[in-house]
């Protein structure tokens, strides 16, 4: 099987999305005041699995979010919009690139980060 490695520090870098969604479970799980036995148990998950997911070191399937979501009393939903918030965000702020617009009904598209909406979906405890 093969490990994926941390990417090395630079300055002003895009996370990984991997990175985002565990900094935002991690968050979740935190703020719960819940242990990584706790949440991994109700997610069918071992600790060491869940503890890389949140320091961004794996990849998980969307099985895997979406249990560990499930496990904090949220939904993948929420957690994708969150990743996107935080991604566009940091885009606006650093690179003034360009994001994929999520929260269209009509369908997706590239809008500039100022004309990205925010979705009333959240990463909630």
């Amino acid at each position: 099987m093969t490990q994926l490695a941390p990417r090395p520090q630079t300055t002003l870098r895009t996370p990984l999305l991997r990175e985002v969604y565990g900094r935002l479970l991690r968050g979740l799980r935190t703020r719960q005041g819940r242990t990584l036995a706790e949440v991994a148990a109700r997610a069918g998950i071992s600790v060491a699995y869940l503890s890389e997911v949140e320091r961004g070191l794996k990849e998980p399937s969307s099985e895997v979010l979406e249990a560990v979501c499930v496990a904090l009393g949220s939904s993948i939903t929420g957690l994708v919009g969150a990743a996107h918030r935080e991604l566009r965000d940091l885009t606006s702020e650093g690179t003034g690139g360009r994001v994929l617009d999520l929260t269209s009904r009509v369908g997706s598209s590239i809008a500039t980060p100022s004309d990205a909406a925010t979705g009333p979906v959240l990463l909630v405890a």
